[in-house]
């Protein structure tokens, strides 16, 4: 059994899946501030409710970003927690590219990057960009895009649906674990900011392109 977490925005989810990658329930909802206290009893009731147990994980996946901060350290620290707990590898899978995976309509996946900026991703696989929030319309002119509810709301995106990445999460790592079943480096794994917190000067390392 695979569990997935994806908490790259304010709109989160969490998958269970089959070792093969074959969904067996999900749950997905808005927390603006409550990713800590809100994402392990939420996995836990999901688990009860198929009448499973963490025990019986043989895999941990996690959406790695970009996007929020707080939210991608708390789904990597539990997702971690887990994995050295249970003693199972981790994978961590680009979030942008599993809320395009998990929404076949949409052309480009937005993630706040800031108070002013946005990150792009393309289906095209162009991306992720760092864009401002008044180029947003122009970048995405035309196109559907999968966008968490407060971005929508704080940029005027037009013609959006809420990300909804854990199910695509959970059969990237089953693809994964089927090719290497180590997983990630649990000491090297960690959420892919693209861009230094506020108040820190130094960027963390990963490609980006600014427009």
């Amino acid at each position: 059994m695979i569990v997935a977490i994806e908490a790259a925005s304010t709109d989160l989810s969490l998958a269970i899946a089959d070792r093969d990658g074959g969904i067996v329930t999900d749950d997905a909802w808005t927390s603006p501030r409550r990713q800590s206290a809100e994402l392990l009893p939420r996995l836990q009731a999901l688990l009860t409710a198929q009448d499973r147990e963490l025990k019986q994980l043989s895999g941990i996946g996690v959406g790695s970003g970009p996007g929020s901060f707080t939210g991608l350290r708390v789904a990597m620290a539990l997702a971690k927690g887990l994995a050295v707990a249970l003693r199972r590898p981790i994978v961590a899978v680009p979030s942008l590219d599993a809320w395009l995976e998990a929404d076949p309509g949409a052309d480009v996946a937005v993630a706040r990057a800031g108070a002013r900026d946005a990150y792009v991703q393309l289906r095209s696989g162009d991306g992720p960009l760092i864009v401002d929030r008044d180029a947003i319309a122009e970048r995405i002119d035309g196109l559907s895009v999968v966008a968490p509810s407060e971005l929508v709301d704080a940029f005027g995106i037009e013609r959006a649906h809420a990300p909804r990445g854990a199910a695509a999460v959970a059969r990237k790592t089953a693809v994964r674990l089927a090719v290497d079943p180590s997983g990630d480096d649990l000491r090297t794994v960690e959420p892919l900011y693209l861009r230094a917190p506020r108040g820190v000067s130094t960027e963390t390392e990963g490609e980006v392109r600014w427009l």
